[in-house]
């Protein structure tokens, strides 16, 4: 326990002095300086009904992004779809595979995708049109390990590729994520859950768009006007984000159970703030949820989630299916719908 207790203190530390060193300037938030910001929509409706209080309980397939170590508490193979009508008329989606290996631990497998409808190209010579179009759209494809190293204590990892693409340009990059579960006997069960993601290289987007002709010397009559050149676009950094969390269930009994969450987080491109949540089962079968998101964080949107779902433990011998609902108040952006669709087998 004491060892435990160590290293997450460490990555407390770890994180909190990264951010320090990122962010000298007190009092500046960071806000959109960072790439692939699509790695912080949250996933799964059961976590979002929750108001994203999910990195200490992670207990099903979304674990691949919340925190890859609660994939070694699934006794089952689990496969997971989520989709969300994201603001702006884009959508995002995200899938996951589960596949435990027994005393080897468990392979995880995920998916993200954020995409849009194709947009026409205008100019200021055409501005209804060239008759072209354009799209762009992001999308991140992950292998997660997970394994108990005692009968509390789990760790998991996630190697991720990143890209992002509009039209003719695109960016990718590699990532990392980390974390760790410990259940312990205090407050019922309290679960503590801690998860760093997103570190990994640059971003820097190029394409045949970023090729030019230039005149190297135009002072110099009788030089080359078709000199071609790359334009050198910034690299930016990835959205770095260290979470810490804490749930417990306050009833339980055979036909219900209470669970509260909280989560604190501390992102590389933004202020700390708090997430909450709580989850009401009946028989696990049926599921009310609620929360709030960003708690504390200045100027956020909205916050507010809600969510239910219905679940069926087996259907054909050993078939458990789960249908989650949640909706986020994204303020005076659009509010937000996601739909997750649970397997196990």
């Amino acid at each position: 326990m004491k060892n435990i207790l160590l290293a997450l203190i460490a990555m407390v530390i770890v994180a909190a002095g990264n951010g320090q060193a990122q962010n000298p300037v007190q009092n500046v938030s960071k806000a959109g300086t960072t790439a692939a910001a699509y790695l912080e929509i949250p996933v799964g409706a059961t976590a979002i009904g929750m108001g994203g209080a999910f990195v200490s309980i992670a207990n099903d397939a979304s674990a691949l992004y919340w925190n890859s170590a609660g994939i070694a508490s699934l006794p089952r193979n689990e496969f997971i779809a989520v989709h969300s009508s994201w603001i702006a008329d884009t959508k995002f989606d995200f899938g996951g595979f589960v596949l435990p290996l027994g005393d080897l631990g468990t392979l995880g497998f995920s998916f993200t995708s954020l995409s849009m409808a194709d947009m026409k190209v205008r100019t200021i010579e055409l501005p209804e049109g060239t008759g072209e179009s354009f799209s762009a759209g992001d999308l991140a494809a992950g292998v997660s390990y997970a394994r108990h190293l005692t009968d509390r204590f789990a760790i998991g990892f996630t190697a991720k590729y990143l890209q992002q693409s509009i039209w003719h340009e695109s960016a990718t990059a590699f990532a990392l994520d980390a974390g760790t579960t410990f259940r312990t006997d205090l407050f019922g069960g309290m679960t503590i859950g801690a998860a760093f993601s997103n570190f990994g290289t640059r971003m820097q987007l190029t394409g045949r768009d970023t090729r030019q002709f230039i005149r190297v010397d135009p002072t110099k009559q009788g030089s080359n006007n078709q000199i071609p050149t790359n334009i050198e676009m910034n690299s930016w950094d990835l959205p770095l984000l260290f979470q810490f969390g804490v749930s417990t269930n306050v009833v339980k009994s055979e036909s219900y159970r209470w669970t509260v969450a909280v989560d604190a987080l501390h992102p590389s491109d933004n202020y700390e703030s708090v997430n909450i949540g709580t989850e009401l089962s009946f028989e696990d079968y049926f599921f009310l949820r609620g929360g709030y998101q960003s708690l504390f964080l200045d100027q956020a949107e909205g916050g507010f989630s809600f969510g239910i779902g219905a679940a069926s433990k087996t259907i054909a011998g050993n078939l458990g299916l789960r249908f989650d609902y949640a909706y986020r108040n994204m303020g005076r952006l659009e509010n937000v719908h996601t739909f997750s669709l649970d397997v196990a087998f």
